[in-house]
């Protein structure tokens, strides 16, 4: 078999439909765009997402526009509150958080937040600290490095 003998089964393609080409056609006089109006004109019709006049769903529904930052930074979010159980003195750091199952994985930078308190001395190593976290390890006699 050749590649010229092959053709499409019955059916499987349609002719398409010439508008306008005479009464005898089916399809002559007003061309299948009905009579008169907006959407019977040469490039008439209305914009996409217009509701005739009444407010469109897209105007009523502002948080479902905008985009999403493809760029945004994500963090890993760590509350004080985990750290206090840790034995004093001890390293924190993203590796030893995984290693002792506070986080699941390295995927994203490591944020630590203020939620709770701490009393226990700590040197941790983290991307970022909030002010108030900062000021509480310290406080408890802790060090505090930014990776």
């Amino acid at each position: 078999m050749m590649e010229h003998h092959l053709s499409p089964g019955p059916g499987a393609r349609r002719r398409r439909k010439r508008v306008g080409r005479g009464n005898g056609s089916g399809s002559g006089t007003y061309a299948g765009r009905g009579m008169k109006g907006q959407k019977s004109r040469s490039g008439g019709g209305v914009r996409p997402g217009f509701e005739g006049g009444q407010l469109p769903l897209i105007k009523g529904l502002p948080m479902k526009r905008g985009f999403t930052n493809i760029f945004k930074t994500q963090y890993h979010l760590v509350k004080l509150d985990t750290l206090h159980t840790l034995p004093e003195d001890s390293e924190v750091t993203p590796e030893t958080l995984v290693e002792w199952g506070y986080l699941r994985s390295l995927k994203y930078k490591v944020k630590i937040l203020v939620n709770g308190e701490i009393g226990i001395p700590l040197k941790v190593t983290a991307h970022k600290f909030t002010r108030a976290a900062r000021e509480k390890i310290e406080a408890a006699g802790g060090t505090v490095e930014v990776l």
